[in-house]
């Protein structure tokens, strides 16, 4: 079955019996606060980290810790075999774009499973194709995926305004206007953030992740004092790619002279969420999480 076959669906957050869980780790604070999470839990924790991008941090945290290559997909499930996993999490950025360097093939040299997979299975790059089709691989050899979320559901943001300053009217309506246009890239499945100002575009997430987006925004919008949408997809699948923020962001948006962020409630992580709202706090940046049917009800009004 390609990827594309996949169906896609949210995992409710159940409880879960103490296991040996595989933790595929990319880059930032996710990974860590899960394997914290679901080691405090009872479960033993067996990561692959990928290579450059997973934490340090994590080799103490875990009951074993491997590295792979990011074209290495046969070893990945080897080393998970090795542990006798058979559920997996993904927690924590891929730098995707790596993909796309100049003589790739020599630089990051796949193994025999990645090139059948990238090159035979795959009908397009898409984020979705992609991280569903790695999903059907593992499944192949009988390993399943769950969400980190079931795992640590207290990170997923919740609705209301996070910071003392609220967003203006004139600065809610970017966030609604915003909104759509995110929405909108999600189902295309290029990017979840939007930069506007003024009810204008100014920039859109796509393989250069939100930090970059935010970075271009800056340099676009001289005056600052714009907004950036970061939602989830439509048809987002909890498994992987949650929108996720963290202090990182917020220093970013700060830097590039942003002046407010939307978020999705219910469906956007906030990794360390008091230091990002105290941070924002002193950088009298407001931060917004709504949903959908207050987005709908205030543009209808």
């Amino acid at each position: 079955m390609t990827s594309t076959t996949t169906p896609r669906r949210e995992t409710a957050s159940v409880p879960i019996a103490k296991s040996r869980i595989g933790l595929l780790a990319g880059s930032g604070r996710f990974p860590v606060v899960f394997a914290e999470a679901a080691r405090a839990q009872g479960h033993s924790v067996h990561c692959v980290g990928i290579r450059y991008e997973a934490p340090e941090e994590l080799r103490s945290l875990c009951d074993s810790f491997e590295v792979a290559g990011v074209t290495k997909l046969g070893r990945m499930i080897r080393l998970f075999q090795r542990e006798r996993v058979e559920q997996v999490v993904m927690a924590g950025k891929v730098t995707k774009a790596v993909m796309y360097t100049p003589f790739r093939l020599f630089r990051l040299w796949p193994d025999t499973r990645m090139m059948r997979f990238w090159y035979t299975r795959l009908r397009d790059r898409k984020d979705d194709a992609i991280l569903l089709g790695v999903i059907a691989e593992f499944a192949r050899d009988g390993m399943t995926f769950a969400s980190a979320l079931d795992y640590c559901p207290e990170l997923l943001v919740k609705r209301g305004t996070l910071t003392r300053r609220r967003p203006t009217a004139a600065e809610l309506k970017d966030v609604q206007f915003g909104w759509e246009l995110a929405k909108e890239m999600g189902r295309l499945d290029i990017g979840q953030s939007v930069a506007v100002k003024e009810q204008a575009t100014i920039a859109v997430e796509a393989i250069e992740g939100t930090d970059r987006c935010i970075e271009r925004a800056g340099q676009l919008c001289r005056s600052g004092g714009w907004t950036l949408v970061k939602v989830a997809k439509p048809q987002q699948d909890m498994r992987f790619d949650v929108p996720t923020i963290g202090i990182t962001t917020i220093e970013n948006l700060h830097k590039a002279g942003a002046r407010v962020l939307g978020i999705e409630a219910g469906k956007t992580i906030v990794i360390d969420q008091g230091d990002v709202v105290a941070l924002a706090d002193r950088y009298g940046l407001a931060i917004v999480a709504l949903d959908a049917e207050e987005v709908e009800g205030a543009s209808a009004a």
